[in-house]
């Protein structure tokens, strides 16, 4: 959004994203969904305006702790008012064309409201039991850190085709377009573009060169580290950006299974590998973890991915609603729901094969506790070191035997993966 000195706002565009907020404080369902459904429904609003009504409510639900304090009120409208002054920075006067007369006194209080003597989960802008989650596990100063990480806006990362082009090439072309592109720091296939460019209308996305992924979930494939001609399943497959990435540094060769359990998003892998001119990539939707169709699979593949449903936590700075959706016990149910589908994936990996576990949640209740019940149930596979793995690889991470990526330290989504052989 643009800087309160040139940002406009307008009656309707304030109702608008007021009746927007109303919608997604009930949390019925993701916000992206929510938000791409309101604007189908209103299709005359601008590109700009969509924009501001956007950021408007996703600064809502990112702030909504010390917002909700400085408003003294959790009615829509008014936490708007609030983020338009507290975050965007506007002045009262600029609001005043838009605001009732019983609305104006309200803005001097919520400007002056000090943030310094609230309770710290409300500082860090999380639901008291994820604070005190992430404070036990890490101290409070650590949590704070990684609570402010997650307010940060998250990058646009892209991942280059590598078997088509190679980065620098990529890099160059983009550069020639007039965008500000860069290496990412710890994926070889990784860029980093500045803004918020259409990414999906430049040559190198349409010709299936460009994919829209976080560096942090290209690690993952480096991490799994297919080769050439071998069986691979990407367990938890969704869309398939994992799957495209594993794929590609496999050059084409072999055979990747995306296993997902959702028909509709393995529908969208289809149309994403034939754009990047990928032929090895065989879908599989099954009924649960425990599908025939699995079974078939056991003692069969090389390498298998199960990047696990989850709370997603680590992406907060895109899905802030998830921390006000998802509550403790949603958590356990995940962990339960997690080592199910990590016990099943790994009867298909044969013996020498690699299995990695990844989620892109912070809280270990999903992520070491569950790669540690795995361990203690399955005394045929051996713990591998995911730094040494991603040093084979010659990626700069300093990491111990388990992967730990966060926000405010590596600059990408938070990921957990720990890497097992099958001895």
């Amino acid at each position: 959004m643009a800087g309160g000195g040139s940002l406009n706002v307008s009656a309707a565009l304030l109702e608008h994203a007021q009746a927007l907020l109303g919608e997604l404080l009930r949390f019925g369902r993701p916000a992206d969904q929510a938000v791409s459904a309101y604007f189908r429904r209103h299709p005359n609003l601008g590109r700009r305006d969509r924009a501001f009504i956007a950021e408007a409510v996703y600064a809502v639900l990112r702030r909504r702790r010390t917002l909700e304090a400085a408003a003294e009120t959790s009615e829509p409208r008014t936490l708007l008012i609030a983020a338009l002054l507290r975050v965007f920075g506007l002045s009262g006067r600029a609001l005043e064309p838009v605001l009732a007369d019983a609305e104006q006194g309200a803005i001097r209080k919520i400007r002056i409201a000090r943030a310094d003597a609230l309770a710290p989960a409300v500082r860090a802008e999380l639901p008291d039991w994820l604070w005190q989650r992430l404070a036990s596990a890490h101290g409070e100063e650590q949590a704070m850190n990684i609570a402010r990480g997650l307010l940060e806006p998250a990058p646009l990362d892209l991942r280059v085709n590598l078997a088509r082009i190679p980065r620098e090439e990529a890099l160059a072309q983009l550069a020639a377009r007039g965008m500000a592109a860069t290496a990412t720091a710890y994926s070889p296939a990784g860029l980093r573009i500045a803004g918020r460019p259409q990414i999906n209308r430049d040559p190198l996305f349409e010709q299936g060169l460009l994919e829209v992924q976080d560096e942090g979930s290209q690690l993952l494939a480096y991490l799994l580290a297919a080769r050439r001609g071998e069986m691979v399943a990407d367990f938890c497959a969704g869309a398939g950006g994992k799957a495209l990435a594993i794929s590609m540094l496999m050059h084409g060769s072999g055979r990747v299974y995306a296993i997902d359990v959702s028909v509709k998003r393995l529908a969208a892998l289809g149309p994403r590998a034939a754009r990047a001119g990928v032929s090895n990539i065989h879908t599989l939707a099954i009924g649960s973890e425990t599908d025939v169709r699995v079974k078939r699979l056991a003692g069969k593949l090389d390498r298998v991915l199960v990047d696990a449903p989850c709370s997603g936590f680590g992406t907060l700075r895109r899905n802030p609603d998830l921390k006000w959706r998802y509550g403790p016990d949603r958590v356990s149910a995940l962990a339960e729901q997690q080592f199910r589908i990590l016990d099943s994936a790994a009867r298909l990996v044969r013996p020498g094969g690699r299995l990695v576990y990844a989620t892109c949640s912070l809280l270990a209740e999903e992520n070491e506790a569950v790669a540690a019940r795995f361990a203690g149930a399955h005394a045929e596979f051996a713990p591998l070191h995911c730094g040494e793995l991603l040093a084979r690889q010659r990626i700069p991470l300093e990491m111990g035997e388990q992967l730990r990526l966060w926000p405010h330290e590596h600059g990408t989504d938070g990921f957990f993966a720990a890497a097992f052989v099958r001895g």
